[in-house]
């Protein structure tokens, strides 16, 4: 038998997931979270949150660490969106950081950068596209007079 919290944090999960699911398209993360907490109480929000991982997860996904806190999932994105070359401004937009607060959170995730940001320098200085010229190796280029 289930006990009176755990059906009440069941049916706060299906309330939440169906709330949730249907806004998705009309609104964006942060009213998607403030509509699914307006259902629940704080103090029934893990219970709840727990419930929903349970029905959304495979059961292995459950008893990994995946999603165990909203935030956790949160994390995840924006340290996905960093280390996939996302501008830092878009990244910051998206998860509604300034850029110094982005930074400042997430800039000890930011990994293995080193050697695109290296190639985008040297792309956008031109580097691999200069020629020798000519005349250089000939020796008939112009001396500068003494």
């Amino acid at each position: 038998m289930i006990s009176g919290a755990r059906a009440a944090g069941k049916a706060g999960a299906l309330v939440a997931v169906r709330v949730v699911r249907e806004t998705v398209t009309l609104a964006g993360r942060a009213e998607r979270a403030r509509v699914a907490r307006a259902f629940v109480q704080d103090s029934g929000y893990n219970e709840v949150w727990a419930e929903a991982r349970r029905q959304a997860l495979t059961p292995a996904q459950y008893r990994s660490p995946l999603g165990r806190r909203p935030y956790d999932l949160r994390h995840a994105a924006v340290s996905l969106w960093l280390n996939s070359g996302v501008p830092a401004t878009e990244v910051a937009r998206r998860a509604g950081h300034g850029v110094a607060v982005l930074l400042k959170i997430y800039a000890h995730g930011i990994d293995g950068q080193a050697n695109a940001a290296n190639q985008r320098i040297t792309d956008a200085l031109g580097a691999g596209d200069i020629q020798p010229d000519p005349a250089d190796d000939a020796g008939g280029g112009s001396e500068a007079v003494a």
